[in-house]
């Protein structure tokens, strides 16, 4: 008879494997609440009528409280800090989103983003999850990429130059996927073990993602 091969686990493995499954279940709850709050918060500002220098200032604020959410994420303080940081973020996309829903299709424009950025995560998320690939070696072009967005739209502040707009608003809608494969990817390999700071990872692309998808289908849609 043929001898059959049999592959156990040890100890230390499964421990690891529920302290990821841990790790992934906290965080998308936790991604889940943030949202919530980002929502209202931004529903909240567009009731207020806030301007765009009161939602630079909150956008500021936020960034400001990114970094304490960091520097928090491992004590019980974490969890207030997020909702406060994700709270700023949603608030300061408040005058953007009455500028869009003042559009004649404004609103169709607001749920595709809306649509288009759910149906992303959810792909790209699913993907990661089912086949468990390690997406580790996409970290440094995607650093490389981000920093290129980032000094391509200080200069089209003062440049103003449309064409640029969207081909900085293609290029985030890429790298905002890549990051969540890479970051959902960190989760199901230990690479982070801090649902914090997972939750604030995913939550910065999601909304990237959503504000680029944003202007493109605005710009497309002719409405820009």
């Amino acid at each position: 008879m043929q001898e059959r091969t049999v592959y156990t686990s040890t100890p230390s493995q499964l421990e690891s494997l529920v302290s990821t499954h841990k790790v992934l279940r906290n965080t998308y709850l936790l991604l889940a609440m943030t949202l919530v709050v980002s929502a209202i918060s931004a529903g909240t500002s567009m009731a207020l009528g806030l301007g765009s220098g009161a939602a630079l200032v909150c956008m500021l604020a936020g960034f400001a409280m990114l970094f304490v959410v960091h520097k928090m994420a491992d004590t019980a303080k974490g969890l207030p800090a997020i909702f406060v940081f994700t709270a700023l973020m949603g608030a300061s996309i408040g005058p953007l989103l009455s500028a869009y829903l003042a559009l004649p299709n404004g609103g169709a424009l607001v749920m595709q983003a809306l649509g288009g950025t759910a149906l992303i995560f959810f792909g790209l998320s699913a993907y990661a999850l089912s086949t468990k690939k390690d997406f580790s070696f996409l970290g440094g072009f995607l650093m490389v990429g981000l920093l290129v967005i980032i000094v391509a739209a200080i200069a089209n502040i003062f440049l103003a130059i449309p064409a640029l707009q969207l081909t900085i608003s293609s290029a985030a809608v890429l790298i905002m996927s890549g990051l969540i494969l890479f970051d959902t990817s960190r989760i199901i390999n230990g690479g982070e073990t801090n649902y914090i700071r997972a939750t604030v990872g995913l939550y910065l692309n999601i909304y990237n993602l959503f504000i680029h998808l944003l202007h493109l289908l605005g710009a497309f849609g002719g409405d820009e």
